[in-house]
This record gives structure tokens, C-alpha cells and sequence, in this order.
């Protein structure tokens, strides 16, 4: 069967599955206020999950990402890696957290099949880091990260949204930490979204400054695999980590847009920042309707815009980046 492709000859190997939208942190760029939930929610089951993937990976979709909310609030996350992880055709099993389980299981993840991880660690101050997410669990952060590496990942980045006067100052600290772990740390430019205004205003930085710093201290720029994120990544001989920058407000970024989107009530995304949604759970009750699911994917994509519409302060119809998994 032919790969996912829209109508810009862009084509879609990487899906990005959020398993809850229920989050324990309170991070300021994402839910200030800490989760609310709206009514009671039904997140998908793992063998709807199970069929999802599936139908996916029947079109070509090779990395699978668990994001949420915290995906590993979830008391069957284990199950979702093995389900995800067992699908013909996927290749690779990442996860977006927030790391406050890792230290006690990096390994049984690991050994689900869980092949990539993304912690997000957006201070290396405690007071700072505190500060930003509401929680005072640096420390057992760091430990989680630790006992990863430990578990045999090979794979792991380090999430710090960039915020004004907050965390823009820590690069240099930042580099010092990763010169001698393979890490990729990821600085990510903060995002417009519907319930950010105030907070966009007030912190957002361009991540090309943290580029131009990068290119006059010797980094130099790697090429993107078919697979990956939207990062622009530079190593440094003298650096076993690598540094990754997502920088939505650049020229061209959706040019290799190469990731879809499913809720965690199974709606599918075209993009974080598009409007509503498709319906897909109505087809995920039985395997017998893969093709009426592969069907319908196919003919959402035929949809997907060129390009988002941050630029004229048009964030769509996400209230925050836990709505859809980020």
C-alpha cells in the first residue's frame, strides 16, 4: 500500500498518539492552573490503541510517539508500549513525560519496548524549575534521566520550552550538563495557543538566537532523517550531547511537516494548530474495520494545509498543548 502523502508531497511515517490529556504538573506555558478536566472522558483503550496503530503502520508510519498529559498517569501504560511496540511495521516507540516515574520504571518500560524518550526539563535550577512547573521534583527528575541511561536507552532528549527572562540564560549551563552524556537537549520556542495570549507576549524568544550562538561556538547543523521531529540539530566535537532547536515561527517549517496527530479521544489532528478534528474512534470497535479507518485517514489528509497560521497570532482551535498531546 502506498505511504501517507498529502497534497504538497509531504509524506507521514511518524504518528504523534496521545494516550490522556490529564497532566500532574502545572507548567505555565502549557496549564497554569493545573488540569481541569471538562466532563467525564473515555481515553482510548489499548486495544483501540492496538487498532490505530495498526492502521497506520498499514500506510507506512514507522515511529510512534505516547504523549499526553502525562501518558505514564495511565495504569495500563506498560500494556500501551507492548501493543504499540508488537505492530508490524513499527520501528521505533517514543515518549514525551514529564519524568516523575522514570527512576522507578525506566527499566520495565524498556523492557516493553519502549525505545526513545523525551523528558521535559525546562530549568536546571530547582527553584526555577519549581517556578515553571509547579512541582519541586527537579531532583527526582534528574534521577529518573539517570536511571534511563542506566535501562540501556539509547535515545534520550531533554525538552526545555525557551521562556524570556526565565530559562534563556541557561543555555551555557545547559551545554555544560550534556558535553559529557549522549543527550540531545531540545530547546523549544514557545507557542501561541488560545488560552497563552499573556504569557506568549510576555516570555516568547526567537530560538535562532540560541541557533546564531550555536554556529559561532563551533556547532555544526546535521541532517534530518525521514522519521524525525521538526528540530534542527547541531553537534559539537567536543560535546557527546547534541542540541536540537523547534522553532515554529521559522521560515519553511511546515515544508517538512512529516507527523499526524491523534487525540486521546481518537481524533485525528492534521496539525497542532488546525481546527476541530476527524473522528476516527467510531472505526476502532473491531479489526474487521481497518480499511474503513485506513479510508478515512486518507481522505482527511487530502485537507492538510501547507502551513499553520501562527504567524498572524491564529493558533486554531487549541486551547492548550495538553489538548491534543503537544
Amino acid at each position: 500500500m502506498s505511504p501517507l502523502e498529502d497534497g504538497f508531497s509531504r509524506r507521514f511515517y511518524y504518528l504523534r498518539l496521545s494516550i490522556t490529556d490529564v497532566c500532574n504538573f502545572r507548567c505555565t506555558y502549557c496549564l497554569p492552573d493545573g488540569y481541569r478536566p471538562e466532563g467525564r472522558k473515555s481515553f482510548l483503550s489499548v486495544d483501540e490503541i492496538r487498532r490505530v496503530v495498526s492502521g497506520f503502520a498499514a500506510m507506512g508510519t514507522r515511529k510512534v510517539r505516547l504523549t499526553g498529559g502525562e501518558p505514564s498517569l495511565r495504569r495500563d501504560f506498560t500494556s500501551i508500549i507492548e501493543a504499540v511496540a508488537s505492530t508490524p511495521g513499527i520501528e521505533k516507540v517514543a515518549m514525551t513525560t514529564n519524568g516523575y516515574r522514570l527512576k522507578d520504571r525506566a527499566r520495565e518500560w524498556f523492557d516493553a519496548g519502549l525505545s526513545a524518550l523525551n523528558v521535559s526539563v525546562d530549568s536546571l535550577d530547582p527553584r526555577q524549575f519549581h517556578q515553571i512547573t509547579g512541582e519541586n521534583k527537579l531532583v527526582e527528575v534528574m534521577e529518573g534521566i539517570e536511571a534511563a541511561l542506566a535501562a540501556g536507552f539509547k535515545s534520550v532528549k531533554i525538552n526545555a520550552v525557551l521562556l524570556k527572562g526565565l530559562n534563556d540564560y541557561q543555555l551555557e549551563a545547559f551545554l555544560a550538563w550534556i558535553k559529557h552524556k549522549p543527550i540531545e537537549l531540545r530547546f523549544i520556542e514557545l507557542m501561541q495557543t488560545g488560552e497563552m495570549d499573556t504569557l506568549f507576549q510576555n516570555h516568547h524568544v526567537s530560538g535562532e538566537q540560541i541557533k546564531q550562538r550555536l554556529l559561532e561556538s563551533g556547532w555544526v547543523q546535521q541532517l534530518r532523517g525521514k522519521d524525525d521531529g521538526p528540530a534542527q540539530v547541531f553537534m559539537h566535537p567536543e560535546s557527546q550531547g547534541g542540541v536540537g532547536l523547534i522553532m515554529p515561527y521559522s521560515k519553511d517549517f511546515c515544508a517538512g511537516c512529516n507527523r499526524l496527530r491523534v487525540s486521546s479521544v481518537g481524533k485525528l489532528h492534521l496539525c497542532l494548530f488546525g481546527d476541530n478534528g476527524v473522528e476516527l474512534r467510531d472505526l476502532l470497535g473491531a479489526d474487521s474495520q481497518q480499511e474503513a479507518l485506513q479510508q478515512r485517514i486518507r481522505s482527511a489528509l487530502s485537507g492538510k494545509a501547507a502551513t499553520h497560521r501562527l504567524h498572524e497570532g491564529n493558533a486554531g482551535a487549541t486551547p492548550h498543548l495538553a489538548s491534543i498531546g503537544g
